[in-house]
């Protein structure tokens, strides 16, 4: 989408946690840094490393992965109908050079009946995405509105990254 070709996709080695206490946005970034950290143990030195994390946020609690099938029909129930927030974090990586940042987005779900969601389930489709859904994924028929960016709440917040590429002097323009 940006143009950029020349790259090498180095999956993070876990599921990073962050320490307990931390404020969602404070936590995504964390979790960022950490995965940019891990990759970087397995990448060349001067390679420019992105790392990024995305979570739900209801209620005051995180909804990460589901671990499965029930939690994932546990966290779809507890987001029909109402407004949720996901928050993703970034993290550019180049040497001993590592900036952070974190995006949000809020979004509305329509109600949900029981049968919309074990037909979701069905698919498989909620296994490895944070707060159980992908917007850009057969549940954007859940999704009312989204007030924000929308590759926020699909794991990459591309206007974030632009501005983050630009604090750390790169150009995707030249």
């Amino acid at each position: 989408m940006l143009g950029v070709f020349d790259f090498t996709i180095i999956p993070a080695r876990s599921e990073a946690g962050y320490p307990e206490g931390m404020e969602v946005p404070e936590a995504v970034r964390y979790i960022a840094r950490m995965k940019a950290e891990d990759c970087a143990l397995r990448a060349p030195e001067d390679a420019l490393i992105l790392a990024a994390d995305t979570v739900v946020s209801v209620d005051g609690r995180i909804l990460e992965k589901p671990e499965n099938e029930e939690d994932a029909r546990r966290m779809l129930r507890l987001l029909s109908g109402r407004q949720h927030r996901v928050y993703t974090g970034l993290a550019l990586k180049q040497g001993q050079r590592v900036l952070c940042d974190c995006a949000h987005a809020d979004v509305w779900f329509k109600p949900l009946s029981e049968a919309e969601i074990s037909a979701y389930i069905a698919t498989g489709m909620p296994m490895d995405k944070a707060g159980a859904y992908g917007a850009q994924d057969m549940a954007a028929l859940f999704v009312e509105r989204i007030d924000g960016e929308f590759y926020t709440v699909v794991g990459l917040p591309m206007c974030q990254l632009g501005k983050l590429l630009d604090r750390f002097g790169v150009s995707i323009w030249s």
